[in-house]
C-alpha cells in the first residue's frame, strides 16, 4: 500500500533571512564607521603611510663602504626673498657652531665676519673627516645640511678651503697634503651642491695644504688647529675672467687712454706662504 505524499508547506517567511542579512551588514557598517571616527590620528597616519609605502615601494640602494652616495638628482629648493634673511641665516650658522663647540676638542671651531662682509666658518677636520681621509663622516651631514640651508637663504657665492698640518702624507689616494686638502674641499662642495641643493655656480673649492697655518705646527694641539676646512661666504660675487680682462680697458677709457698703475698681485691666492 503506497503512502500518500504530503505536499510541502509553502514558507511565506523567507524574506526574513534576507532582511536579517541586510540588518547584519548595516550594523557592521555603522560599527566600522564609528571605529574610524574615533581612531587615533597618529595611528591613522602610520597606517596610511604604510599603505602608501606598500602601494609605491621605493628601492633602497645597497649599502656600501662610502658614507654617502652623490648623484645628479636632487630636490629643488626655493630661495626665500624675505626681509632680514641675512640676519636670520647668520643666526642659524651661529647656532650650528654652538651646537658643535661643547665638545672640548672642537673649541677652536668659530665663525667671524670680516670687515669686507665675508663670513668665515672654521671647521676642524675631525668634525668632517677621519684622519687621513676625505670621505665626509655620516655624523657631519646634519651640520652640512643646516649650513647649506643658511647659504641658500643668503644667496651668496661660497669658497670652501681645505687646510692641513705640515705632517707629510703619502698614500695611493693622496701623494701629498695638496691632494688631501683639495679633495676634502671638493667633497664638501659636492655634498653642499648634490645633496643639499646649494647652486653649483655659487661654489668653489680650493686646497692650500699646509701653506696657510693658523699657528705653528710644533705641538699636536697646534697641528690639530691647522687641520681645518674654512667655508668663506663672500659678500660680493667674484669677478669672471672676461670681466677682469675688460676692466683695464674700461679704466683706460675713463682716464683718456692712460691705464692706471699696476697693483701688486696677492700671491697668497696661489698657495704661497704668508
Amino acid at each position: 500500500m503506497s503512502k500518500k505524499k504530503h505536499e510541502e508547506h509553502e514558507n511565506h517567511e523567507r524574506w526574513l533571512v534576507s532582511y536579517a542579512d541586510f540588518i547584519t551588514l548595516l550594523f557592521a557598517f555603522f560599527v566600522v564607521m564609528y571605529s574610524v571616527s574615533s581612531v587615533n590620528e597618529g595611528k591613522y597616519r602610520t597606517v596610511s603611510d604604510s599603505i602608501k609605502a606598500a602601494l609605491h615601494p621605493i628601492s633602497t640602494p645597497p649599502a656600501s663602504s662610502m658614507a654617502f652616495t652623490l648623484g645628479q638628482q636632487r630636490p629643488t629648493m626655493m630661495t626665500p626673498n624675505l626681509p632680514g634673511t641675512k640676519e636670520v641665516a647668520i643666526k642659524k650658522i651661529r647656532e650650528l657652531v654652538k651646537s658643535v663647540k661643547p665638545n672640548s676638542q672642537f673649541d677652536f671651531m668659530q665663525l667671524h665676519e670680516k670687515l669686507n662682509g665675508d663670513i668665515v666658518i672654521t671647521i676642524p677636520d675631525q668634525v668632517l673627516f677621519n684622519s687621513g681621509e676625505a670621505a665626509v663622516r655620516p655624523e657631519a651631514l646634519p651640520f652640512l645640511q643646516g649650513l647649506s640651508q643658511a647659504m641658500i637663504e643668503l644667496n651668496r657665492h661660497v669658497r670652501v678651503e681645505g687646510h692641513t698640518d705640515n705632517v707629510p702624507i703619502r698614500t695611493a689616494l693622496f701623494p701629498s697634503n695638496w691632494e688631501l686638502s683639495a679633495t676634502r674641499a671638493v667633497i664638501v662642495v659636492r655634498v653642499l651642491s648634490e645633496l643639499y641643493s646649494v647652486p653649483a655656480e655659487h661654489l668653489a673649492a680650493l686646497g692650500y695644504a699646509d701653506s696657510r697655518p693658523l699657528t705653528e705646527n710644533l705641538t699636536p694641539e697646534q697641528r690639530a688647529k691647522n687641520r681645518r676646512v674654512e667655508v668663506v661666504i663672500l659678500e660680493h660675487a667674484p669677478q669672471r675672467p672676461e670681466e677682469q680682462e675688460n676692466a683695464p680697458a674700461a679704466a683706460a677709457d675713463e682716464t683718456g687712454g692712460i691705464p692706471p698703475p699696476p697693483s701688486f698681485r696677492d700671491t697668497s691666492a696661489i698657495g704661497a706662504k704668508p
